[in-house]
């Protein structure tokens, strides 16, 4: 069986994103690039079901421009072979949507007969959490999100999936698209030996031409703005005059 993980490049979760002075997007320019930390447990996960010889092989997806550095990290953490698909304008983490995202992921599976395909819940700069459900859509595959634990076995995979009364359970018969949450594993660091690797692992070029697919933006970003600056506090002396200020402020009815 063969998994896709799609994986996405963007602004380091660890960077203070900073909004363009003429409102248009975010500062991309000398900013630190990385995967999305959805997209990395992703992988992982796909690399330890490929260890317990579940998977024979895991191949990594991206779309964009710049993505190269990107793909080589999920390389390096033992993916097997990696697909590049060039889009213009796809510089911007938010040029290409997650439907026309979809619908080339789905035109991958279909080319490489894909069993499996595992994304992160959502990316950390749109949040968007879409692209696994429109991707199983598309292909008419059950999806199981949010994932903290999957089992895969008689060609059936288990997922458990937090939920605000606790955990519950969902059975899903293989092909299917599974998405997944924070807990699900602690992804892998790349050692030296696989950053070499990596470098002589093959990379596909393909470009968004040779899936027939529109990428024409549907939504329009009017302006991007910083939250407002939090104001400053209030002191009260007791406990009385406290409860009149939020009933004040509308806090307590």
């Amino acid at each position: 069986m063969k998994i896709l993980v799609p994986i996405k490049r963007l602004v380091d979760y660890n960077i203070k994103v900073r909004v363009k002075s003429d409102q248009t997007g975010v500062e991309l320019d000398n900013v630190k690039m990385s995967m999305n930390p959805f997209d990395e447990i992703a992988v992982e996960e796909a690399l330890r079901l490929k260890e317990k010889g579940i998977a024979s092989e895991v191949i990594i997806a991206s779309i964009g421009t710049q993505a190269t550095d990107t793909i080589r990290t999920g390389l390096a953490m033992g993916a097997d072979r990696a697909i590049l698909v060039v889009a213009e304008g796809a510089a911007d983490p938010l040029a290409v949507e997650p439907l026309a995202v979809a619908k080339i992921l789905a035109k991958i599976c279909a080319e490489e007969e894909i069993g499996m395909a595992i994304l992160g819940k959502q990316a950390i700069d749109d949040d968007c959490n879409q692209t696994g459900q429109m991707l199983s859509a598309l292909l008419g595959w059950p999806q199981a999100t949010f994932a903290s634990k999957i089992d895969i076995e008689d060609g059936k995979a288990t997922v458990t999936r937090e939920v605000d009364g606790g955990l519950e359970t969902n059975c899903v018969t293989m092909p299917c698209v599974v998405t997944t949450d924070l807990r699900l594993n602690e992804p892998r660091y790349a050692s030296l030996p696989n950053i070499m690797k990596a470098k002589s692992k093959p990379i596909a070029n393909k470009s968004v031409e040779d899936y027939g697919v529109d990428i024409t933006p549907r939504l329009e970003i009017l302006k991007v703005e910083e939250p407002p600056k939090r104001s400053a506090g209030v002191k009260v002396e007791d406990v009385d005059a406290l409860i009149a200020k939020l009933k004040e402020m509308g806090a307590l009815a």
